[in-house]
């Protein structure tokens, strides 16, 4: 018997053995893959110098998870054991020493999985609340409610949240397990069988035990479980109140009312609630352990159900108030609340100190004015990015294979003169290899990189409408003093692969002819492919060849993550970052680089008005990316040392972040004013404008941004980089601008701008011109334009003679206390190889509208003035009130030739250029010419024909 009972315990080791074994096998089998991500992550983590970072994540997991792992599965193991223990008490049950082990074995297994479940939940979603919760930094602005600093509600509150989540969650699994344990008790009926040491449980069912379920759960059973579970109970009443009363703070982000944020209602009813639904939970805590120790059910229960009293008459009397009080005097009820929606949505934006100009419009601009501004006339941008894209692609991809992906505006000193310019990479795109050559070798030894950019001023075009190119070709040449010492690109926006560099296969480094010029890399980027790397990075990257390949060797280096959006996104994932990355030449070293935009966001700014499709109601862009296009070199630099949350990455992230002093001034000159980030705070402005709470509770005064016609569809004004000057400055300045209209209407309100260069990087104007005066906007230009009986005929004749015309972007710039609008006009033929040209460009100002060859004819015809040659001419402006006179009697009398001559074409047209000099006469002398008068002309015009036509027929 005793042997028996020896080999059975043998055999029972052994089985528990093999078990572990098995578990061993399939957590390590499964847990492979893991473990060569964290090591060849590492490995490059390294490579780039933030090793820090990257173990950051590491090392607060380790150093949470590790405590809460151990304390937890105590608690489970501690309570379980509780159990069992009862358990055999109540069922009078005796357990061999054998059996008890193993009970106990599977207790101690039980609370190890439930304590690892539990702790691997809480560090994998909140380690980085719990480094934000440690370093978090003020924002130094307070919520009007509460006084708290709004850094309490972004960094404080959601960690503060989670761990009573967590807290609940607990305490739910420990009620479960207890009243599971109570029911299994109460329906058990055990009998133990001596003669062979073996326990049985049988379990009948409840219908033949208890005629019903009153019977069943009777009093005492109840009893008994809220006995157990008074410590749970009341633990579970105590964090509810504590949430009640943080949910105070929740009515910050209300939608009830007029606008975001808390309203009247909320402040005067809900707020009360919440806290009343406080005091009494906690109470209820304390009343329902008393309750379950003494077995009094009433006194257990009683406040748990007067919490749900409260909490449904609170829902009735807040409605109740909300209808019957706010809404019959919503604008004296909800007007202060209004005032902090407005304050801290512009806060929440950065929008809280534009610079509002008041702008006189002006149509007195002389050639004199024009001749003074010559430095924003030379940068009125009449290309487009699109277009200038597929011209770059057809006559500077060189070869198949190279890619323009997308056109950058920036700004260039070149031989002295600021100038505003194209400049596009040239990538190499391995998907356009021929599908012969794309082998491994071509596509991970050979074709690593792509070579040099094009760059062109946007002012200018050829006579056959292309871009004048100021950086062409390859090797790149340019006869400016541009200096380019290292075109290649082996990061870009197109390097989406992998590539190994150094190895026994020479590079491809760029076209010469019918030959190939041939490399190898001379950077710094890569991890060495010596030792155990090489079969580290075979399984990483799921490709043999690797490990197999003669050209392969231990001086070759893997360079992972070549996709700039990818590498950023892969060292720093807290961040958010533009979609748009810009090349930069810098001029001090002559090499590549990019730049891209990184912005924080939140959506726990109190009273902020989120944006729509946007899931956050506060955002920065305080840092700039830089990137080495040669040797992957990632900086971040912060621009914005007011923004908290970038302050508190930094303390998290020590290793990651660099000041602005750093960047080099090459770079630093080049940074541009986020137009992602212009865009979200130019669509909030348009409403956020308004500071009176009751224009804005009427949206009396609400803009939208204005519209225009591109290409061959109306659509939104696009925010662009433009040129100009601002009031009172002498310089031209680098600007991000967008106008603004009325909703509904096509007038210009205001324009709206941000600055971007040196000191004055990031400050906001506003210009707002006169509401007393018709301003045109982008689609009123655009409809005259549609309406001119010159230039409409001429574009709907080019429509139709085969080509297709391609309307660009409209600018209205700025120059003196005047405005010019400027669009330029594409002809494409069609056919699927041609491409766009510039061949026109209308010129608007004043109720003047004219299409010319060139920007300069333009300038000259309506002012006056060759700017290029800087002769002095007659333009429109400039002629005297006689010349006018002279010339308005002119058209009269050729628009009643044409119409007795039956040419209406000719007659309307001279009747329009009759409408502009009338108008020019207004404008000059400040004769007022009524419609009526034009009308006038046209019916006495009109009726003298129709006499002298009956005379000839009689």
């Amino acid at each position: 018997m005793a042997d028996n009972k020896k080999k059975q315990n043998t055999l029972n080791k052994a089985n528990i053995f093999g078990i572990i074994i098995f578990v061993v096998i399939v957590v390590g089998i499964s847990s492979f893959g893991s473990l060569i991500s964290f090591v060849s992550d590492y490995k490059w983590f390294s490579e780039v110098g933030y090793t820090g970072t990257f173990l950051t994540k590491l090392r607060t997991q380790f150093i949470i998870g590790v405590p809460l792992f151990i304390v937890l599965s105590v608690v489970f193991n501690y309570y379980l054991t509780y159990l069992k223990k009862k358990y055999f008490k109540e069922m009078n049950l005796t357990i061999d020493k054998g059996d008890m082990k193993k009970i106990g074995l599977g207790i101690r297994l039980g609370s190890v999985i439930l304590a690892f479940f539990f702790s691997i939940s809480v560090v994998s979603s909140m380690w980085f609340e719990i480094l934000e919760f440690i370093n978090g930094q003020l924002f130094n602005v307070v919520d009007p409610i509460f006084s708290q600093d709004i850094g309490f509600y972004v960094f404080k509150l959601p960690f503060i949240n989670g761990i009573l989540n967590f807290l609940m969650a607990m305490l739910f699994i420990f009620i479960v397990i207890t009243v599971a344990f109570n029911m299994i008790i109460f329906t058990a009926k055990t009998t133990t069988r001596m003669r062979s040491g073996e326990k049985v449980i049988d379990f009948e069912e409840l219908s033949q035990k208890r005629k019903s379920l009153n019977d069943t759960i009777d009093k005492k059973t109840i009893t008994n479980i809220i006995n157990q579970v008074a410590f749970f109970g009341a633990a579970f009443l105590l964090i509810l109140g504590i949430r009640s009363w943080l949910r105070s703070y929740d009515l910050l982000y209300s939608t009830r009312g007029k606008v975001y944020g808390a309203s009247y209602t909320d402040i005067a009813v809900s707020l009360k609630l919440y806290r009343v639904i406080a005091v009494a939970a906690i109470a209820g805590a304390v009343t329902f352990f008393m309750g379950a120790k003494k077995k009094n059910l009433v006194l257990a229960l009683a406040m748990p159900a007067v919490l749900i009293v409260i909490t449904i008459a609170g829902g009735i009397v807040g409605g109740a108030v909300e209808q019957f009080i706010v809404e019959p005097d919503q604008i004296s009820k909800e007007m202060k609340y209004i005032e902090y929606n407005i304050a801290y949505t512009q806060k929440a934006y950065g929008l809280e100190e534009v610079k509002e100009v008041e702008y006189p419009v002006k149509y007195d601009l002389t050639k004199k004015d024009i001749n003074f501004n010559r430095d924003i006339i030379n940068n009125i941008r009449i290309n487009d990015y699109r277009p200038i894209k597929q011209v770059y692609n057809q006559i500077q991809g060189i070869r198949p294979y190279y890619v323009y992906n997308d056109v950058d505006i920036d700004r260039y000193t070149i031989d002295g003169e600021y100038k505003q310019v194209f400049l596009s990479a040239r990538e190499l795109d391995q998907t356009k290899l021929d599908s012969q050559a794309q082998t491994w070798i071509n596509q991970v030894l050979k074709y690593t990189h792509g070579y040099g950019f094009s760059l062109s001023p946007v002012n200018d075009v050829t006579t056959e409408g292309q871009p004048i190119l100021l950086v062409k070709d390859i090797p790149p040449t340019t006869t400016t003093d541009l200096k380019i010492t290292q075109p290649e690109i082996y990061f870009g926006e197109m390097t989406n692969n992998y590539v190994i560099v150094n190895s026994g296969e020479e590079e491809f480094d760029y076209p010469s002819g019918s030959d190939n010029v041939m490399t190898y890399y001379e950077g710094n980027a890569g991890i060495e492919l010596s030792g155990m790397n090489k079969l580290l990075f075979t399984i990483r990257q799921g490709s043999l060849k690797i490990l197999i390949s003669n050209n392969v060797n231990s001086d070759s280096r893997i360079i992972l993550n070549r996709n700039i959006i990818e590498r950023v996104n892969k060292i720093a994932p807290f961040l958010e970052f533009g979609t748009d990355p810009y090349l930069v030449i810098n001029q001090d070293d002559g090499k590549l680089y990019w730049i891209i935009e990184a912005f924080s966001t939140s959506n726990k700014y109190p009273y902020s008005q989120p944006i729509d499709d946007f899931s956050f109601n506060y955002i920065r862009n305080p840092i700039k990316v830089v990137i080495d296009a040669y040797n992957g070199d990632t900086d971040f630099y912060i621009t914005d040392e007011t923004d908290a949350l970038a302050l508190t990455y930094r303390e998290i992230f020590p290793d990651l972040f660099k000041t602005l002093d750093e960047m080099p001034k090459g770079i630093r000159d080049h940074i541009r004013y986020g137009q992602e980030y212009f865009n979200v705070q130019a669509e909030i402005y348009r409403t956020y404008h308004m500071e009176n709470p009751t224009v804005f509770f009427g949206r009396e005064d609400l803009w939208e941004i204005s519209q225009e016609k591109y290409m061959d569809a109306v659509q939104k004004v696009e925010s662009n980089y433009v040129m100009f000057k601002l009031p009172g400055e002498d310089e031209v300045e680098f600007l991000l601008s967008v106008p603004y209209s009325p909703v509904g209407k096509n007038n210009m309100t205001a324009l709206f701008a941000a600055r971007n260069d040196g000191e004055n990087y990031g400050e906001l104007v506003l210009y707002r011109y006169s509401k007393n005066e018709n301003i045109p906007g982008t689609n009123m230009i655009e409809s005259r334009i549609d309406q001119d009986s010159e230039i409409s005929p001429q574009l709907t004749l080019w429509s139709q003679e085969g080509s297709n015309v391609l309307r660009g972007n409209i600018l209205v710039i700025p120059i003196e206390e005047s405005l010019l609008y400027i669009e330029p006009i594409y002809l494409q033929a069609d056919n699927e190889n041609s491409l766009p040209e510039m061949k026109k460009v209308i010129a608007a100002y004043g109720d003047i509208i004219i299409m010319e060859d060139t920007l300069e004819i333009a300038l000259n015809k309506l002012f006056g003035v060759d700017y290029n040659t800087g002769e002095d001419g007659v333009g429109i402006q400039d002629k005297t009130t006689k010349d006018l006179i002279i010339e308005a009697n002119s058209l009269y009398e050729k628009a009643d030739e044409a119409l007795k001559n039956g040419e209406w074409t000719d007659y309307g047209r001279h009747i329009d250029q009759l409408k502009k000099v009338l108008t020019q006469l207004e404008i000059i002398e400040g004769i007022e010419v009524e419609p009526e008068v034009i009308e006038e002309i046209d019916e006495n015009t009109v009726e003298e024909n129709t006499v002298e036509e009956n005379s000839t027929n009689e």
